[in-house]
């Protein structure tokens, strides 16, 4: 990821109704939701959500996918993921266990062993 990419995906996400947004639908993966329903559990108007939602995706943080007359949100992890590996490439000059921590605090996203075997 590039410098220039970084910056845009941060200024993103540095409104208070479009970080509120993301993280929503992070807490939506992976069926998303309707950007009616994104606007009515952030209280916030339909059109308004609809620029906030265009400003994400812009920006990669969200994918949308048409579903009949509706159109469903989704937080794209994966940009997610990218921008996290640029926050974290050149982490602690070499020194991993001065980052213990912070990847500490990463792993609890993590599926478990026995959800992962369940899924086997």
């Amino acid at each position: 990821m590039e410098i220039t990419t970084a910056t845009a995906s941060f200024a993103a996400l540095s409104q208070d109704t479009r970080l509120n947004a993301f993280r929503l639908l992070v807490s939506h993966e992976p069926e998303g939701l309707p950007a009616g329903e994104v606007a009515r559990q952030l209280s916030v108007p339909h059109n308004t959500m609809s620029a906030h939602l265009a400003v994400l995706a812009r920006a990669g943080w969200v994918v949308s996918q048409r579903q009949s007359r509706q159109i469903i949100y989704r937080a794209s992890l994966s940009h997610m993921d990218s921008v996290i590996q640029f926050l974290l490439q050149d982490c602690c000059a070499g020194h991993p266990e001065l980052c213990a921590s912070l990847i500490d605090s990463l792993s609890g996203c993590r599926v478990s062993e026995s959800a992962e075997q369940d899924n086997h």
